[in-house]
């Protein structure tokens, strides 16, 4: 993936990558260089990757109870 540097020596880091490395708004990271000369991107703050279902957390609502879902999928009404 390639990206350009802009005036200010800035650059936007590709939405993959952001995401392989769990990268949000604040997240703090680092550049360092590989022993074969290469530029290696990482997350230093050490939080853990949000999951993709976070922000689904808590807005499901009531529900069915387990012993409701089992019937239902033993063909139990």
């Amino acid at each position: 993936m390639a990206t350009t540097v802009t005036a200010k020596g800035q650059v936007t880091i590709p939405k993959p990558v952001r995401d392989l490395l769990g990268i949000v708004p604040g997240s703090r990271v680092d550049f360092r260089r590989a022993a074969d000369g290469s530029v290696v991107l990482a997350r230093v703050d050490r939080k853990p990757p949000a999951s993709r279902f976070a922000n689904l957390r808590g807005h499901a609502g009531e529900g069915l109870t387990t012993e409701a879902i089992m019937a239902l999928t033993r063909g139990g009404a």
